[in-house]
C-alpha cells in the first residue's frame, strides 16, 4: 500500500491539511490539499481556543481530504504548533573523558539521554534542535574519535505552554478520533523546508506572517540561534481598519486591495468608494495606509528586537527571508529592509523536495502544511477491510436512512486500522510504530544520533 503522510497547519484564519505520496527517492508528492476557515473562537494567536469548534473544523477538513483517497481512511496524522508560547531555551549538558581517552558514540548517547531528562517548569518539551558540541571548550562538528578531558553539548530546546500537548489530544484524538503520530514546530519545520544549507551557514532570519502571530527563526554558522513566536500578526491590522467604522469583512478586504506598509504621498487625494447598506461613503487611501503602517512598524519593530537580541542583524550573510500570508502586505519588505538596513526577500519551499505543481510550495496558505508534511516518517492513511460476515440491517420500521448509513459505516470500520499490508508485515510494523527515528538519518555535519533525537521534531 502507498504511504501517505497527514499533515494539519492549524493557523488563526484557515486550518489546512495536507496528503502527500512518500516516493522512492525521499520526495513527496501532494495528493490532496484542503482548507476550511478557523473560525473567530478556534484558533487564538495559534493556540488552539475552543476545543469543540476546532474539532469540528478538522473533521470536516479531514472528511474533504479523504474524499480523494479511494476510499482510504485517514486514522492518524501530523500536527504543527507555533503558538505564541513556543520558543527555544539553552540547555547544556557534560561528561568527563577519562584520562588518555577519546570521545565514542557512547558519550554521545549519554549526553542525550541526559537532555532527555531535562524538565522546565511549567513548560512542555517540544523539540531538540541538534547539539553543538564543545571538547575541552574549543566548538568541534563531529567530536567522536576526538581525546578530550571534558565534552559539552549545547542544545536549543523549543518548549511551550503543556496545554499545547493537552488540547491538541482532546480536539484531534478525543473528538475526531484521529492518533497523532507526531507533533512538529512548525517554524522550524517550515525553516528546513524553506532555507539551504548555504542561508543558514552565511546566516539568515526566517520571519513568517500568520494572522495571528508571527514566528522568528534565526539561523548563523549552520546552527540554530533562536527561535520564538511574537503574538502580533496580520488580523491586527484588520481590526484596527475596523476603528473606520468598517466591518471586519470590508476591513480585510480593503488591505489586501489597497492597504500598503509605507504611506505615500502621491496617494494624496485618492478615496475609495464604500458601498455600504444604507452608508455609501469615501475613505481616504492615506487614512487607511495611515493605520496600516502604525502597526505594520509595530510588528516590524517587535521582530528587530527579537533578532537583534541574539545577533548583530547586520552579519546576517543572506538577509532576512519573509513568508506568510500576511506578508503579502504590499511594500512589507520595503519597510522591512529600511528598518534592518539589510537585503530582504520573499521565498519559497526549496526546489526538489516536492514533486509536481509549484503553486503549492509557493503560496503563503499552505507552505507551512507542506513543510510539516515533510517531516512525516510515519504512513497515516489505512485501507479498511470488509467485515468477515456481511452485515445484516434489521428492518426495524425506521425511515431514517441516515442511522442506517451511520451503521454501516460503524461496523465496516470495525477492523479498518489493520490495511492490507499488516497481513505481511504485522511483525514489522509494530516496531516501526514505536521507533522514534527517521531511518537513521544523520544530520548534516555527520553527527551520529542515538535513538532518542532521531527524529527532531517527532512527539516525545
Amino acid at each position: 500500500m502507498t504511504d501517505y503522510i497527514v499533515a494539519i497547519d492549524l493557523g488563526t484564519s484557515h486550518i489546512t491539511g495536507i496528503v502527500g505520496e512518500k516516493n522512492v527517492d525521499g520526495t513527496f508528492s501532494v495528493v490532496s490539499c484542503e482548507m476550511v476557515d478557523s473560525l473567530s473562537s478556534c484558533i487564538h494567536r495559534g493556540n488552539i481556543y475552543n476545543v469543540e469548534n476546532t474539532a469540528k473544523q478538522v473533521g470536516r477538513l479531514l472528511k474533504k481530504l479523504e474524499s480523494s483517497l479511494k476510499g482510504n481512511y485517514i486514522d492518524r496524522v501530523y500536527v504543527g504548533v507555533g503558538g505564541q508560547s513556543v520558543r527555544t531555551v539553552d540547555h547544556m549538558e557534560y561528561i568527563e573523558i577519562e584520562s588518555g581517552e577519546v570521545v565514542s558514540t557512547g558519550d554521545i548517547r549519554m549526553l542525550e539521554e541526559k537532555c532527555g531528562k531535562y524538565k522546565p517548569d511549567l513548560l512542555d518539551v517540544l523539540g531538540v534542535a541538534p547539539a553543538i558540541y564543545y571538547v575541552d571548550g574549543r566548538k568541534e562538528e563531529n567530536p567522536v574519535g576526538v581525546p578530550c578531558n571534558r565534552l559539552e553539548a549545547r542544545y536549543k530546546i523549543v518548549v511551550g505552554r503543556k496545554s499545547i500537548r493537552r488540547e491538541l489530544t482532546k480536539s484531534l484524538s478525543e473528538r475526531c478520533g484521529k492518533e497523532i503520530v507526531g507533533i512538529i514546530v512548525s517554524p522550524l519545520a517550515l525553516a528546513d523546508a524553506m532555507l539551504s544549507n548555504e542561508e543558514k551557514e552565511l546566516g539568515c532570519a526566517l520571519v513568517d506572517f500568520g494572522a495571528g502571530a508571527t514566528s522568528v527563526t534565526v539561523y548563523k554558522n549552520g546552527d540554530l540561534l533562536y527561535s520564538a513566536v511574537i503574538p502580533l500578526g496580520g488580523n491586527l491590522i484588520t481590526r484596527d481598519i475596523i476603528s473606520l467604522q468598517l466591518t471586519e469583512a470590508l476591513s480585510e478586504k480593503l488591505k489586501k486591495e489597497y492597504g500598503c506598509a509605507i504611506l505615500k504621498k502621491e496617494d494624496d487625494g485618492k478615496m475609495i468608494k464604500i458601498d455600504m447598506e444604507g452608508d455609501d461613503r469615501e475613505i481616504s487611501v492615506n487614512d487607511l495606509n495611515a493605520i496600516i503602517e502604525a502597526r505594520a512598524k509595530e510588528i516590524v519593530e517587535n521582530v528587530y528586537a527579537r533578532i537583534s537580541e541574539v545577533i548583530d542583524v547586520k552579519s546576517l550573510g543572506y538577509g532576512i527571508v519573509i513568508s506568510g500570508h500576511a506578508s503579502e502586505l504590499k511594500d512589507l519588505p520595503e519597510l522591512i529592509q529600511e528598518r534592518f538596513k539589510i537585503k530582504v526577500r520573499h521565498s519559497a519551499i526549496r526546489g526538489g523536495l516536492v514533486r509536481g505543481d509549484d503553486s503549492m510550495t509557493g503560496n503563503p496558505l499552505y507552505m507551512t502544511a507542506v513543510s510539516i508534511m515533510l517531516k512525516g516518517t510515519e504512513p497515516c492513511v489505512s485501507c479498511p477491510l470488509a467485515p468477515s460476515e456481511p452485515v445484516v440491517e434489521e428492518d426495524n420500521g425506521s425511515n431514517d436512512e441516515n442511522e442506517k448509513e451511520e451503521e454501516k459505516i460503524t461496523a465496516r470500520r470495525g477492523g479498518f486500522f489493520r490495511s492490507k499490508r499488516n497481513k505481511a508485515k504485522s511483525d514489522t510494523d509494530t516496531a516501526h510504530r514505536t521507533e522514534s527515528g527517521n531511518s537513521g538519518d544523520d544530520d548534516k555535519k555527520g553527527r551520529n544520533w542515538g535513538s532518542l533525537f532521531d527524529d527532531l521534531f517527532k512527539e516525545s
